[in-house]
């Protein structure tokens, strides 16, 4: 059976889905300025890279919008277990698919 991705720019959706995975917004480490987060991304429990720093949802989606992304996402994986799949991926070029 083959696995879906879904593309989404709803933040109710985005939010549910990440927090479902007790994921968190974040953003990588000193990309961030005084003017607002840096490069997006979504941390979840058990990530050990030390390159996230966690950033509030109303930080996460004003930078969302702002760079008009589109958030990608996989709710299974093909044995049917809970997936973590997710990209940040530009709106225009998600809309295009």
């Amino acid at each position: 059976m083959a696995t879906l991705s879904k593309t989404t720019t709803d933040h109710e959706e985005i939010k549910q889905w990440v927090e479902g995975r007790k994921g968190k917004p974040a953003q990588v480490e000193g990309t961030g300025d005084k003017g607002g987060p840096g490069v997006l991304r979504i941390d979840f429990p058990g990530n050990d890279s030390g390159r996230l720093e966690e950033i509030s949802w109303d930080d996460f989606f004003e930078k969302f919008d702002q760079e008009k992304l589109a958030f990608l996402y996989q709710d299974e994986t093909a044995d049917g277990k809970t997936s973590y799949f997710n990209k940040l991926v530009n709106r225009d070029e998600a809309s295009k698919k």
